[in-house]
């Protein structure tokens, strides 16, 4: 079994696969409250990930762990797109798909929260033992 839309080779597939990447994006964007919020959190904390950030690793690590956020939700909109696309109707298999991936999105948030809060502790801490 072969399947006929996977046709395309070299620079034709690229371009096929960035078009259809651009337009996930979109779709989520334009689709997904959650996704606009994380895409303007992303916006405002990377110039302060710059500031925040002492190294490259650092600096790294803090836009490294928004990115994460972003993929994750993107993974979460679309198991819920696939199984709204089958059914609305309730079925255990479908809470507990949709579940597992808000799951995932939560424990990506705590870990790119838990990085931020670590990297504002490390920049601050010096300023507020300076003061005492």
């Amino acid at each position: 079994m072969s399947n006929p839309h996977k046709g395309r080779t070299g620079l034709d597939r690229i371009l096929h696969a960035a078009g259809y990447s651009w337009a996930g994006l979109r779709a989520a964007y334009l689709g997904e409250s959650a996704f606009r919020q994380e895409i303007w959190l992303t916006i405002v904390a990377t110039p302060l990930a710059f500031w925040l950030g002492r190294d490259w690793v650092q600096v790294a690590l803090l836009l490294g762990s928004l990115v994460l956020v972003l993929i994750v939700e993107l993974l979460n909109s679309a198991v819920e797109a696939a199984i709204d696309r089958v059914s609305f109707e309730l079925h255990e298999l479908s809470k507990r798909a949709k579940d597992i991936a808000s799951a995932a999105v939560l424990l990506a948030l705590l870990l790119c929260g838990g990085i931020w809060v670590a990297a504002v502790w490390q920049h601050l801490a010096p300023l507020v033992r300076a003061q005492v």
